[in-house]
């Protein structure tokens, strides 16, 4: 495991329920002065498709980090991901250092109704989705759809602390992960395979 030192976290995004959750995972790697911050994702509001999810993480992390000259820049990104059985729901997460290393983790997944599935493939936001059919605005601010669905079992500050702690897998094991991709690349990569879709 790595040494604790201190470091200024820039975060891709102003919500509570990152920030908060990206504080909670990232004092695994540092003693963390963690600041969000709103910067593009590149990607629609409403991404579909891993492709569009991870690259509006990972534009969410490079974003910060230069926005704010930090150590590191943490970007999550939720989306949809379209299955022949239901459309899934889940979140990435991407950290990138100054170094311009990346690393990427997932969060759970969990199905959203097939009744969703016109509204999301016209991009209809989630949260907007889901705040008219519970009732309750800014759910993706507070516990998010998932801690609605589980009645607070899991909420959306799990999700995202899962997937930067998932993110956080190369970094806390070096010795393990000794070629981490360029952030440049990974972009350049994503870019070129959403394209061909």
């Amino acid at each position: 495991m790595t040494t604790q030192h201190p470091c200024l976290i820039a975060v891709g995004s102003a919500n509570p329920v990152k920030v908060n959750a990206v504080r909670r995972a990232i004092r695994l790697l540092c003693l963390a002065d963690v600041r969000g911050v709103e910067v593009e994702s590149g990607v629609p509001p409403q991404p579909l498709g891993a492709h569009e999810i991870i690259l509006g993480a990972v534009n969410r992390a490079s974003n910060a980090l230069k926005k704010l000259d930090a150590d590191y820049g943490v970007g999550v990104e939720a989306g949809v991901v379209e299955t022949d059985i239901e459309p899934l729901e889940l979140q990435a997460a991407a950290i990138v250092d100054r170094d311009g290393y990346v690393t990427i983790g997932l969060s759970q997944a969990f199905p959203l109704p097939r009744s969703w599935a016109t509204e999301l493939s016209k991009r209809v936001e989630l949260g907007a989705i889901a705040a008219r059919v519970t009732g309750r605005k800014g759910i993706g601010e507070k516990l998010g759809l998932i801690g609605y669905l589980t009645a607070g079992l899991v909420t959306r500050t799990d999700l995202t602390y899962s997937a930067v702690v998932m993110a956080l897998v190369p970094r806390l094991n070096p010795g393990l992960y000794t070629s981490l991709p360029r952030v440049d690349e990974v972009i350049e990569k994503l870019r070129r395979e959403k394209q061909s879709l």
